[in-house]
């Protein structure tokens, strides 16, 4: 309470001290003021006198306090902030350090996941030289005086370990040493494309790999020490920088030894660790060639073992010469064996030339398949494929295939990381590892190659950061490949969809549930049987077309196969109105459909579920059938209690004396029996799932018209009540339900099957049914065999 009387004590001073108070606020924001040493005590003690209980705690306006602020408000703030501003001590300005040895270590073993990376990075290093030598010399002819091709050589030393991978091109001076080596993150070629972006010269080459400045420094991945040997045309000297792993120091030498001189260029000499020796073999080099720079625009050569063969001759045995010697007039012929010269020599690697940089009109379709056969290794041609330029926002070129037939596996449907996109950026490559990025999972089967200029990558190069642009990419190429699919659907050779259907009908099925923005493009390429082409799939266009004028749904049933589906009762009446009903006989049809919902602007309706609409009501027909079976419908249902959620008269019912349709948001019959086999089902939801059951019944059938008598006449009737229990079994087995009790529908089949049968054929006293098969006699109830029933049936 102290406090609080204290500050409304000073809050009353400021608003009593009238213009005096305020003009003495006037000069305290003044800057000149403030500067004067003796103005600012004045103002302190002018502070003093408002706080003076405070007065001790406030030496200078230019130390902070909160509680003065608040009482002064934010003029007074400001001053004080200016104050600190104009009275500050010089600072001084620091660099961040880093130690080099540590800063080396994540560099080179936190950056790059994958250590085989090292030589797509300096083979694109010396491609950028390369490049700049031919930008350069367009405008200085002199650098290109040394006439030596251009080309990358590498040759690997398996017995010592070594690699060593030389390039033509522009090489480097002892400073650019010094600047592109000895800092770390300091891009030669992102230098070099500033400086043309700084000139505006309209020439610059854009064909540039580099930017990050560490590409060099995954050498270091493998190599224990680093050896770089270059000569710049610029200069007359040759020089040598050496480093090694986990070392801060390096050393740059000038080249003395004559027979390690070369004409222009650059030379990597990798000393390769003990565990990573492996990457020294021929072999392995040309196959990393050919994977991540397969494309690089200039010729790169590998140090291969050849061999050729030759005849020689061979000595012949000692007895052989004594049995040709015995005649000897007969001519001698030498003998002679092939054998294998090896040799070594260069070979060049990177032959296959990227065909998506040609113009599409150049490119025969000879060309397209030979070119997938060679990067997919598949044997057999596509089915389609899509060459296209993407410009704009997002510059990109493609070329997209789809494939004969679906992988061995076949699981490429619930593996995204299919491998079928390689992803290239200025023709080197960067992945072919991705999870959904470039293609949705049900698209995982479309193969082809993407390279553009300018995807944001991460610094190592490996991984494709989700950005905007990578969206409006992904966009782009799901739009084509659907052009490509709808190009196979309208093709004239009808045997090339099918064959499409056969191995991917299910990945556009999976399209349905997972993209639900790409509808309209995957409902035109789905293909079913139906009630009136069961033995060719047809589309849903097709079946549009042949719909009635007066039908607004289409209609479908899902089932186990064809055959279970055209046999189902559900179809009855509308195969009598002549009504095309969809055969779903795929497990993940039902879940695509019911996705789909709808497809120009007509729903989709399953026949199976409850308040089916078929067109033909007739209300006064309705009325009066439930006038007439209205109390048998109440009596079946009192019957059979929570088995049903009712009973209602059918109006999809023909010749069949009943059935169990489901709920309209419940699973189906078929549903049902899908989710219980799954492996990891639920018992728990799929009791919450099963729909409600509704038995409807045919009332022009005589089942029920004597059922519909009996109720009226004698309703506790046990014939009549077993004949309920069995038309309910009857229909969840025709209605593809499982039954609950399968051994008990079986002692009622056999029940009817002994009233039936009994004294057929043999007099009723010679009747022994149940004693001799005493197994059946258990199922089977006491009256059942009686003398009197039985001459009754008779």
């Amino acid at each position: 309470m102290h406090r609080l009387a204290r500050r409304c004590s000073v809050t009353s001073v400021l608003r009593s001290g009238g213009a005096r108070h305020r003009n003495a606020a006037v000069p305290l924001s003044s800057s000149s003021l403030v500067s004067s040493v003796g103005e600012r005590d004045t103002i302190g003690r002018w502070y003093s006198v408002i706080c003076s209980e405070n007065s001790s705690t406030i030496k200078s306006t230019n130390q902070p306090h909160l509680k003065r602020d608040m009482i002064l408000g934010r003029r007074y703030e400001t001053t004080a902030a200016a104050s600190d501003a104009s009275n500050l001590p010089p600072a001084e300005k620091y660099e961040y350090q880093a130690e080099v040895s540590r800063l080396m270590d994540l560099i080179v073993n936190s950056l790059y996941s994958n250590k085989e990376v090292f030589l797509r990075e300096l083979i694109s290093n010396a491609s950028d030289a390369l490049d700049k030598l031919r930008f350069l010399s367009v405008t200085e002819p002199e650098l290109m005086k040394d006439a030596v091709e251009f080309d990358i050589r590498i040759q690997a030393d398996k017995d010592n370990g070594i690699i060593t991978i030389t390039d033509t091109g522009i090489g480097m001076t002892r400073q650019e040493l010094v600047d592109c080596l000895g800092t770390i993150a300091q891009s030669g070629t992102a230098k070099f494309l500033k400086a043309l972006k700084d000139t505006k010269d309209a020439g610059g080459d854009n064909n540039l790999i580099g930017q990050f400045g560490v590409g060099f420094y995954s050498a270091f991945l493998v190599s224990d020490r680093v050896v770089v040997s270059t000569k710049s045309p610029k200069s007359d000297k040759q020089y040598v920088w050496v480093g090694e792993a986990n070392d801060s120091s390096y050393t740059i030498r000038e080249e003395t030894d004559p027979e390690k001189l070369i004409p222009r260029g650059t030379r990597l000499t990798l000393y390769l660790k003990r565990d990573d020796k492996g990457f020294a073999h021929p072999e392995r080099i040309q196959k990393l060639v050919k994977n991540y720079s397969q494309f690089v625009s200039f010729p790169i050569y590998t140090w291969q073992e050849k061999g050729y063969t030759k005849e020689v001759e061979v000595d012949e045995e000692p007895a052989e010469a004594k049995a040709e010697g015995q005649d000897e007039k007969a001519e001698k012929k030498k003998k002679t064996k092939t054998v294998v010269e090896r040799y070594w020599d260069w070979e060049l690697t990177n032959e296959t030339q990227p065909i998506w940089l040609r113009n599409p009109k150049d490119v025969t379709k000879e060309e397209y398949n030979e070119f997938y056969k060679k990067t997919f290794n598949e044997y057999l041609d596509p089915l389609a494929s899509s060459h296209f330029t993407t410009e704009g926002e997002v510059e990109f070129r493609s070329i997209l295939y789809v494939p004969a037939f679906a992988a061995s596996g076949k699981d490429d449907i619930i593996n995204p990381k299919t491998k079928n996109i390689r992803l290239y950026v200025k023709r080197v490559f960067i992945s072919d590892d991705f999870d959904g990025e470039l293609f949705p999972r049900y698209l995982s089967f479309v193969k082809g190659v993407v390279d553009s200029n300018d995807l944001p990558l991460n610094v190592s190069r490996e991984i494709l950061q989700e950005s905007r642009i990578v969206r409006i990419m992904r966009k782009r190429l799901v739009r084509k490949a659907f052009d490509m699919i709808l190009g196979i659907s309208m093709s004239e050779n009808r045997e090339d969809y099918e064959k499409f259907w056969e191995n991917f009908g299910k990945h556009l099925k999976l399209g349905c549930i997972e993209d639900r923005e790409n509808h309209k493009r995957i409902a035109p390429l789905l293909r079913f049987f139906s009630s009136q082409s069961e033995e060719e799939m047809i589309g849903l266009d097709e079946y549009v077309e042949n719909m009635k004028p007066d039908q607004k749904d289409i209609y479908y049933i899902a089932a186990d196969s064809v055959t279970s589906a055209k046999n189902t009762p559900f179809l009855e009446r509308l195969l009598e109105k002549d009504l095309e009903v969809l055969f779903l006989v795929d497990p993940i049809d039902e879940v695509a459909i019911q996705n789909l919902k709808s497809y120009k602007e007509k729903n989709f309706v399953d026949i199976s579920k409850e308040d089916l609409d078929i067109g033909d009501k007739n209300e006064e027909k309705e009325k009066e059938m439930k006038q007439e079976f209205g109390q048998t419908c109440d009596w079946i249902k009192k019957h059979l209690g929570d088995k049903v959620a009712s009973v209602q008269i059918s109006n999809r019912l023909s010749s069949s004396p009943c059935v169990l349709v489901s709920g309209k948001f419940g699973w189906s019959a078929n549903m049902e029996k899908l989710m219980k086999a799954q492996t990891m089902g639920d018992t728990a939801s799929l009791e919450f799932m099963r729909s409600r059951r509704v038995f409807e019944i045919n009332p022009d059938h005589p089942i029920i018209r004597n059922l519909n008598a009996a109720c009226k006449k004698n309703p506790d009737d046990l014939d009549a009540l077993r004949a309920i229990d069995l038309l309910y079994d009857a229909a969840l087995v025709s209605s593809g339900f499982t039954p609950e009790n399968p051994a008990q529908l079986g002692g009622k089949i056999y029940e009817m099957m002994g009233m039936a049968l009994a004294g057929k054929w043999s007099e009723p006293g010679q009747v022994q049914y149940t004693e001799s098969q005493p197994h059946v006699a258990e199922t089977v109830e006491a009256e059942v065999v009686e003398p009197a029933e039985a001459g009754s049936q008779k």
